[in-house]
C-alpha cells in the first residue's frame, strides 16, 4: 500500500500523527510513562469479541430498567440492530459506552451481574482500601475481603501454592455461573493490581467454571494468559515473583481509574500469549501485500509448516486471523465515520470496494455500512 493513502498504517507509531494519536488512547488511567506502550502492542486498539460476549451482561441488565430505558443504553452505546448478527463484532468503545451508562443509570455498578446489587461507590471504596495496600498480594487479600462483604451467591478465596497465588470464586450453593460476570470481576481484580504496579501484570493462567462457550476465542483479547473452561472454579493465578510492592497512586490517579472504567482494563494490551496473538501482531505492522504465512514463519524463525501446526493449537489458521484483523481495523474505521468505504477497503488490503464489500459481509454477516447506521437495537 502506497505511503500517501490516508489511512496508510505507519511501521513506527512516532511517524504518524494519527496513529500515535490512536495509539495514546489505550495508554488511559495507568499514564503515559506507567504503563509504555509499543508497537507489539497496537492490535488491541482494533481489537473486537463477539456480541455474544456480551448476551449475559444484556441479559442481567434488562430487568433492572424498563424496556425503554434498555433500549436508550443501547442506542446511546451504539450497538445497533445489524451487528447482533450471529457473527457481528461489539467494540471496546460500545462496551465502555454501555458499562459507563448502566452502572451509573441503574444504581448497581455490577448491573445485575450478582445476585446482590453493588450500590453506587462501592468501586471508589475498593480502590482506596486496596492502594493503601504494601504489596500486591496484601491489595489481592483486600480485594477478596471487599467483595466477601458484598457478594451473597459467590465468595473468594485467596489461595497460596508453591509459586502462584490464585484468587478463587466459590459458590454459596448451587449457583449458575453468569459467565460476563465471572470474566469481569477477574478481569477488576487483574486492573487494579496493575493499576497499582504501573504495568500490566502478568496472568499464570485463568479458569472457569462454566462451559467452554463458541466465542471461546475472545477472552484471548481480555486475558494475558491461556484460560481453562468447565474447571471446579473460576480462578485468576499470579506469580508470586511479579507481587511486588505497590506505587503509590494519589486521589487524581483513583478518580481518573474511575472515569475510565472498564476502558483501562478489559482488554489485555498483550499480543504475545498465543501464537495467534503474535502473528496477528506482526500482521499489524506488515504491508498487507507481503502479509503472507511465508513471511510471517521466517519473521518468527520457523518453517511455515511449524506455523501452521502451532496455530492449528490455538484452533486457528493464519488467513483466519489475517481477516479478523482486517475486520477489527474496518470495523474501527467505520464507526469512526471519517474515511469513504473505498478509502477503508485500501486500507484493509483490497484492491477494490466491491471485493471489501463481499469479505466483510463474510466476515461480520452486515455490509460495512451497516456498522455506520444507528438504528434502534434489536436484541
Amino acid at each position: 500500500m502506497a505511503a500517501s493513502s490516508p489511512l496508510y498504517r505507519c511501521r513506527d507509531k512516532n511517524e504518524c500523527p494519527q496513529r500515535r494519536q490512536d495509539l495514546n488512547f489505550t495508554t488511559g488511567v495507568f499514564g503515559d510513562n506507567d504503563y509504555p506502550m509499543s508497537t507489539e502492542n497496537a492490535p488491541a486498539l482494533y481489537s473486537t469479541v463477539s456480541h455474544l460476549f456480551i448476551a449475559d451482561w444484556l441479559s442481567a441488565l434488562r430487568p433492572l430498567c424498563t424496556e425503554t430505558e434498555f433500549y436508550s443504553f443501547l442506542k446511546r452505546a451504539d450497538l445497533v440492530a445489524d451487528q447482533m448478527t450471529s457473527q457481528g463484532r461489539v467494540t471496546l468503545d460500545q462496551i465502555v459506552s454501555l458499562y459507563q451508562l448502566a452502572a451509573i443509570e441503574t444504581g448497581d455498578e455490577m448491573m445485575g451481574l450478582w445476585s446482590r446489587p453493588i450500590r453506587p461507590r462501592a468501586l471508589q471504596h475498593l480502590l482506596t482500601s486496596v492502594r493503601e495496600a504494601t504489596s500486591l498480594a496484601s491489595a489481592l487479600f483486600r480485594f477478596s475481603t471487599f467483595w466477601n462483604l458484598l457478594l451473597d451467591d459467590y465468595q473468594f478465596a485467596l489461595i497460596e501454592a508453591t509459586d502462584v497465588l490464585t484468587l478463587r470464586l466459590e459458590p454459596q450453593g448451587d449457583q449458575t455461573a453468569q459467565r460476563f460476570g465471572h470474566m469481569l470481576i477477574l478481569k477488576l481484580a487483574h486492573g487494579l493490581l496493575s493499576w497499582l504496579a504501573r504495568y500490566e501484570v502478568p496472568v499464570a493462567g485463568v479458569c472457569f467454571a462454566f462451559e467452554r462457550p463458541a466465542f471461546d476465542e475472545d477472552y484471548a483479547v481480555v486475558f494475558p494468559a491461556a484460560v481453562q473452561f468447565e474447571q471446579v472454579a473460576t480462578s485468576i493465578s499470579f506469580p508470586l515473583d511479579v507481587l511486588g510492592t505497590v506505587q503509590a497512586r494519589s486521589s487524581s490517579d483513583l478518580d481518573r481509574f474511575l472515569a475510565n472504567a472498564p476502558r483501562d482494563w478489559i482488554f489485555t494490551q498483550s499480543q504475545q500469549h498465543t501464537q495467534a496473538l503474535r502473528v496477528r501482531t506482526y500482521l499489524s505492522q506488515t504491508e498487507w501485500g507481503s502479509a503472507n504465512l511465508t513471511a510471517a514463519a521466517s519473521a518468527m524463525h520457523m518453517t511455515p509448516r511449524t506455523l501452521i501446526r502451532r496455530l492449528e493449537a490455538d484452533g486457528t489458521t493464519f488467513q483466519t486471523i489475517k481477516d479478523a484483523l482486517r475486520r477489527d481495523i474496518a470495523i474501527r474505521h467505520l464507526q469512526a465515520g471519517l474515511h469513504s468505504v473505498e478509502a477503508i477497503a485500501q486500507e484493509v488490503g483490497f484492491s477494490s470496494a466491491a471485493n471489501f464489500h463481499k469479505a466483510f459481509q463474510r466476515w461480520t454477516g452486515n455490509t460495512p455500512s451497516s456498522y455506520r447506521s444507528r438504528q434502534p437495537v434489536i436484541v
